[in-house]
């Protein structure tokens, strides 16, 4: 059975783009739908001539990916979104977009009768013919996308390099046609011109990954034995020099992609005391440490080498690149923004031309052109055009220790134009726990509540990214144990300053977020007034158990989350204690649970068996089910019902 994703046919729309780069006007101020709506303007990226902006544009309520040319906006081309979930966009070249969209499955009966999230790209060109779907052609591959390893040109004819997963014919009675036989994926190179795949490389029943250089041969790949954890890399595509050889038992060493220069590859290995970033070189099996000392989370690499050039950091100027060259040019942009935080988009060549974000203090999210030729900075567009300067609640960082001493910092969003003392509180905990990181950006959760009047804490507790990797470390293992005090701890000392009254804070959350807000008023007691849990996790055990029927009894993922959480399988002893669905009888607060019929990612049983649990308990409680909704909040109709329901719980039991 193969699995499809479906596509709109394009849409050609007349005009320019203004409609793309309009802010809000008149005094009022916005509606919980300015926050609760996907952004009205996201993915912009420019092309490696810098002739070409590609990005998702709303025009009156319609989602669209608009192609127009880079300084005057003229139209080239509108092809309609709809309910596609765009996840990414890519240039190849001038001519050729890749959009990267996903679908939540129906139920695949070889996968443990389980809904997945799958990925596809679709392939946008300039002229008039119709957007296609990589493998839509190939009966014999499935008509999904794992994985992307670059696209490059060869003789000036482009194509992608893209995991499959191929079928095997069915021979014998019945049906004559394709089917999954195995769960092993291939690389295939996809002619952008015509569609055409060609299988490069085998997966040969292990799990791989590929590095391709701009010459289109492989450079090196990987072979990963998930049940011993053995993680063997190798130059070029076949077994005849191998590098690297080690053991991850829990996934933790990644092949990033191409070095510095030709004939080099990038191993980011996250399983000892320090991550280490090694560039090696093929021929030699010389490795040499870069990036030593900076938190790093995203990687920028040439448009047409692939070749790395820097990372996006953690800390201001957020950005850090290995010509100096690179770093001063940079620089010297970033110094004309120096309130917000600062994300590198889009680029040409040596960075000659830029797509930038901007964020935080007065600003909702702005897309700005930098153009190498004219040394301008343009806005292009607006992430939230009805949210105002003068609507966004200030934001800044605070530091505070968590009750062992260990030094911790948060996010403090405050309400516009009210003074910072003795506020009512909402407590968000981010997802994770561990990697992920909340930042003195624009959040739009939390901007929707600061706008209602509360201030809002992020906190960044033991677990999170984009600190010190002993800080992500401290996380394993403290699930339900040390990480709710941390974000308790913020709490404190919020009301230690007189910013917050700390009888007036409810905690509201999404995923490990989610599950942080119901153990708050049940694992915990007496700290909030009212909880709100989206698509969050109220039974461990039941939790672990899926996953185990989901994975392979020795995938990497399953032995990473129940290292996170800190229990041995489904069956620990220890997951009664810290899973909020065996405390609902003591549950000290109304609780509002959220999740979408379509999450993959924690299943909805979570929710469903809280209510149950919170109705036989006799406790104050509301349900919502989000339908065709996915564990990213991933549709404006129902983000937004998510938002209004949210801010009128947390308004009903803790008044701003």
């Amino acid at each position: 059975m193969q699995a499809r994703l479906q596509f709109l046919p394009a849409r050609w729309l007349s005009g320019g783009l203004a409609w793309l780069a309009l802010g809000a006007t008149g005094n009022a101020a916005p509606p919980l739908d300015a926050y609760g709506n996907l952004p009205q303007f996201e993915f912009a990226r420019i092309s490696p001539s810098a002739g070409r902006i590609a990005m998702i544009g709303v025009n009156a309520d319609h989602r669209q990916l608009v192609i127009a040319e880079a300084g005057t906006n003229k139209l080239i081309k509108a092809t309609a979104v709809g309910e596609n979930k765009v996840r990414d966009l890519r240039w190849a070249g001038d001519e050729h977009l890749l959009v990267t969209v996903s679908a939540t499955s129906p139920l695949l009966y070889d996968f443990g009768m389980e809904r997945l999230e799958l990925y596809g790209v679709l392939h946008v060109g300039l002229d008039a013919a119709r957007p296609w779907s990589v493998f839509e052609h190939s009966d014999d591959i499935e008509h999904t996308v794992f994985g992307f390893d670059g696209a490059f040109a060869q003789d000036g004819h482009w194509s992608a390099y893209l995991e499959g997963l191929t079928l095997e014919q069915q021979r014998g009675f019945g049906d004559h046609g394709y089917t999954r036989q195995h769960t092993w994926l291939d690389l295939y190179r996809v002619d952008l011109e015509t569609s055409k795949p060609t299988l490069v490389a085998r997966g040969a029943g292990r799990d791989h990954d590929w590095v391709v250089g701009a010459d289109g041969t492989i450079t090196a790949h990987v072979e990963f034995a998930g049940a011993t954890g053995d993680w063997l890399l190798y130059a070029g595509a076949s077994r005849d020099h191998e590098l690297m050889h080690k053991v991850t038992l829990r996934g933790q060493i990644s092949l990033l992609g191409l070095g510095r220069r030709p004939g080099t590859v990038v191993v980011i290995d996250r399983s000892g005391a320090t991550d280490v970033m090694s560039e090696i070189d093929v021929k030699t099996g010389n490795a040499e440490t870069l990036l030593a000392g900076i938190a790093t989370h995203d990687y920028y690499f040439d448009p047409l080498t692939g070749l790395l050039i820097g990372a996006a950091t953690a800390e201001d100027p957020w950005a850090s690149f290995f010509d100096p060259a690179l770093q001063k040019h940079y620089n010297n942009f970033r110094k004309a923004f120096a309130r917000q935080r600062v994300r590198l988009e889009s680029f040409t060549p040596e960075l000659r031309d830029m797509i930038v974000f901007t964020e935080g203090t007065a600003d909702s999210g702005t897309f700005w052109l930098v153009s190498g030729t004219t040394h301008r900075a343009d806005p292009i567009g607006y992430a939230y055009p009805q949210v105002k300067a003068e609507d966004v609640g200030p934001v800044q960082r605070i530091e505070y220790q968590a009750a062992d001493g260990l030094a911790l910092d948060a996010v403090l969003t405050l309400p516009p134009g009210r003074a910072a003392r003795d506020l009512p509180l909402v407590v968000m905990p981010h997802g994770g726990p561990i990697g992920p990181w909340d930042d003195a950006g624009f959040d739009w959760w939390a901007q929707a509540f600061a706008s209602q009047g509360y201030a809002v804490l992020q906190p960044n507790y033991r677990g999170s990214g984009g600190h010190t990797v002993e800080l992500r470390k401290a996380g394993y293992g403290e699930w339900g144990r040390k990480i709710p005090g941390d974000i308790a701890d913020g709490v404190a000392a919020l009301a230690r300053q007189g910013t917050i009254d700390p009888k007036r804070a409810c905690i509201v959350g999404a995923s490990y977020g989610g599950y942080a807000a119901l153990a708050g008023v049940t694992v915990q007691q007496g700290l909030y007034r009212c909880a709100v849990a989206v698509g969050g996790l109220s039974n461990l055990g039941s939790f672990l158990a899926w996953q185990a029927r989901t994975h392979p009894a020795e995938d990497p993922d399953l032995r990473e989350i129940r290292a996170r959480i800190g229990a041995k399988d489904s069956t620990d002893a220890v997951l009664p204690g810290i899973s909020p669905i065996h405390f609902a009888s003591r549950a000290d607060a109304p609780i509002l649970l959220v999740h979408g019929k379509d999450d993959t990612r924690v299943p909805i049983e979570q929710s469903r068996d809280m209510a149950a649990a919170l109705r036989s308990a006799g406790k104050v409680y509301d349900y919502v089910e989000l339908p065709k909704e996915d564990h990213f909040l991933s549709h404006d109709a129902t983000r937004i019902a998510m938002l209004k329901a949210a801010v009128a719980f947390v308004a009903r039991y803790n008044p701003p």
